[in-house]
């Protein structure tokens, strides 16, 4: 018996047989990217010696208990707690190891989570290729946004993400995703007086990092800060916001107490808004 289709049903089959190789090769939805990997990101809140409190991110990589974060977030902190998106809220107890040069931290939780830890993937991306980022910008927490790969840049004497995803004050340390979900680098800094030119330190990075080494708890962990190069905005975001409107001397107050560090202060005049961006020097302003 021989079965013979018509042109309409061959023309029918063949459109099936289409469809169901596009959606073998469709790239996953946004929100798919972020459902793969929210459960590893972090909210991370942290205090200093002084007192003062900040918000950062961070990712669960490297171990089921080992949060990997931005070296310049956590580099002044006497307590750190990290908050996932479920509600779960773990005490971070130190750091395991550091990279100040590249602005990478391992940090070890005070627990174990399974089935969290992200999938990283250390070969580099393609210029142009499509980038997330999930963090907690301006205190934001688990905040997505996307952007390209917009160049591979040698900074520091090592190559950097240039991305074009916006990223703000506390989504620093936080993870920078591919089309596939995969933490392909940890957001690091932007370039100051630019609109959407950030630097993420890539995933291979992470090599370096010896997670087999022994805890430092935060009291004992020596004093550093990432070394800013100029143009840089690194600092997170506190807290709790205070009001700009005290004037000259309040403005010294603040200075004072971020003596070494790098700010941006930002001039509004007769509709302009102007940028400067340094490092407060010893003393404050005069």
């Amino acid at each position: 018996m021989t079965c013979r289709l018509s042109w309409g049903n061959w023309h029918a089959a063949l459109l099936a047989l289409a469809a169901g190789v596009t959606s073998l090769h469709a790239e996953p939805k946004p929100e798919e990217i972020y459902r793969k990997a929210l459960p590893s990101v972090m909210t991370l809140e942290i205090e200093n010696e002084r007192g003062e409190r900040f918000v950062g991110s961070a990712v669960l990589a490297l171990g089921d208990d080992v949060a990997v974060t931005a070296w310049h977030v956590v580099s002044d902190a006497r307590r750190v707690w990290a908050s996932f998106s479920d509600g779960e809220r773990v005490k971070v107890v130190g750091c395991i190891d550091k990279d100040s040069f590249r602005d990478l931290a391992a940090l070890k939780l005070e627990k174990k989570f399974p089935k969290r830890k992200a999938v990283l993937c250390q070969e580099m991306q393609a210029v142009a290729a499509r980038a997330y980022v999930i963090g907690a910008p301006k205190g934001y927490g688990f905040s997505i946004s996307d952007g390209l790969i917009s160049q591979i840049r040698r900074v520091d004497g090592f190559s950097q993400y240039q991305v074009s995803c916006p990223i703000s004050s506390g989504n620093s340390g936080g993870p920078v995703l591919n089309d596939r979900g995969e933490v392909i680098g940890i957001a690091s800094w932007t370039k100051a007086d630019a609109q959407n030119v950030s630097f993420a330190i890539p995933a291979r990075e992470l090599a370096r990092l010896d997670v087999s080494r022994s805890v430092v708890a935060w009291e004992k962990l020596g004093k550093g800060e990432h070394p800013a190069a100029p143009g840089r905005s690194v600092q997170p975001i506190p807290v709790r916001e205070e009001s700009g409107e005290g004037g000259i001397e309040e403005l010294k107050k603040r200075l004072k107490r971020s003596v070494g560090k790098p700010v941006t202060v930002i001039l509004r005049e007769n509709g302009q808004e102007n940028k400067y961006s340094f490092t407060v020097p010893a003393g404050g302003l005069k």
